[in-house]
């Protein structure tokens, strides 16, 4: 995540945070990992992208097949 943050928005005035979840343990809270043990052998994050403000979820946008990048693209994130 550092690495995106840093080609993403090299200044850090966008006001983007951009956090990793190492532990995986953030997702299992949001409901929003799927079983992945037939390709890598656990559990991984679906990809998603939230939208908060103030420490508040304002959207989701969860892929509907977990690993496509349509409803989690930063176009349709940030409109």
């Amino acid at each position: 995540m550092a690495a995106w943050g840093k080609t993403l928005d090299p200044t850090g005035k966008t006001g983007i945070r951009f956090l990793g979840d190492p532990t995986g343990k953030f997702t299992e809270a949001l409901d929003l990992t799927f079983d992945s043990a037939a390709i890598f052998g656990n559990y991984r994050s679906k990809r998603y992208a939230l939208t908060v403000e103030d420490g508040k979820i304002k959207s989701t946008h969860i892929e509907p097949d977990n690993t496509g990048v349509n409803e989690s693209a930063a176009e349709k994130v940030l409109g």
